[in-house]
């Protein structure tokens, strides 16, 4: 290598220049078939397994360390989601999160952009004042949020249109109407697209069956119980989710573990089925990961130890 004259030279051999020559053409006649197999797939691992009738396990976080990012991005796990609701709402440490879970070597032996683990987020605002920490939180690139504390189906419905851009005059899915703001271009970065795929797959499945988001909605509360089957029912929800059953045994008033909260907990599953929307819950044992299972939760918020237990016993 040797500069002059104010320009760079570089000199390669004939040997590295053919090299590189193959390495061109061989990355010419496989990107085709990669952006073929891409269109054909669910980017969002946690939508893949949903729409194919398979259950989906997931871990949560505040550990927003770049060193829990790697480690996250290769667990035996579909999604990850970010506790902002308890913790601080970081969005810087959220995106360079988002950034270091990109696992570029696993993406090279798929073939295709699809994380093996998606990143959600839960925060701290209700869901009627959700639309700034949303709109945030997709621009990062994100593939779902969770809304703690809905209790009716208008806040279902004010949730869904956080997550959706406004819809233009032929688009088969216009209802309900979105409201997220036009900014595309950092999340279409983070998955790995071009602005217009990303516009095309930044849509709540399944609404849309093409879309790659998924709203969650929190069961938390008796008016949230009350309104299940209102809030199911509501399109563009993708879950429900009464998370580890804290905040509803509270408003119920009685202790974690009792039976009202589990009656509570099969409620929400039976709405779930009615409506054929997702069932989520948490379970800390590889039994009661089991055990939730076979009853039909078809999202479990679990340990990895737990979730291979779990998986073992289901002889998954």
């Amino acid at each position: 290598m040797s500069c002059a004259s104010g320009f760079l030279h570089l000199s390669v051999s004939g040997s590295a220049s053919s090299r590189w020559l193959g390495a061109a053409l061989w990355g010419a006649l496989l990107l085709p078939s990669l952006l073929f197999a891409q269109q054909r797939i669910h980017l969002n691992p946690v939508i893949a397994k949903l729409a194919a009738g398979e259950t989906v396990y997931g871990l949560s976080t505040q550990d927003l360390s770049l060193a829990y990012a790697r480690q996250v991005a290769r667990a035996p796990a579909d999604f990850v989601y970010v506790d902002m609701e308890h913790g601080p709402m970081d969005f810087a440490a959220l995106q360079t999160f988002l950034l270091a879970m990109g696992d570029k070597e696993a993406l090279l032996r798929k073939g295709n952009a699809q994380p093996n683990v998606a990143l959600f987020a839960r925060f701290a605002p209700r869901p009627e004042d959700s639309e700034w920490v949303v709109k945030q939180a997709l621009d990062l690139g994100l593939y779902g949020v969770l809304f703690n504390s809905v209790d009716t189906p208008e806040q279902a419905a004010f949730a869904v249109s956080t997550m959706r851009y406004p819809q233009l005059r032929d688009s088969r899915y216009k209802e309900p109407r979105g409201v997220r703001g036009w900014s595309p271009t950092n999340a279409a970065w983070a998955w790995g697209l071009t602005l217009d795929d990303y516009v095309r797959r930044a849509d709540l499945w399944p609404l849309n069956p093409d879309g790659d988001l998924l709203a969650v909605m929190m069961i938390e509360s008796v008016e949230g119980l009350r309104n299940l089957d209102a809030i199911a029912a509501t399109p563009g929800v993708g879950a429900l989710f009464p998370g580890a059953g804290g905040d509803l045994s509270r408003s119920l008033g009685v202790p974690a573990g009792s039976p009202e909260l589990e009656q509570a907990m099969q409620d929400i599953l039976a709405a779930c089925r009615r409506h054929d929307v997702a069932c989520a819950i948490s379970a800390n044992s590889g039994e009661d990961v089991a055990r939730r299972v076979r009853e039909g939760w078809r999202i479990v918020r679990t340990t990895v130890q737990a979730a291979d237990a779990g998986r073992a016993l289901l002889a998954e």
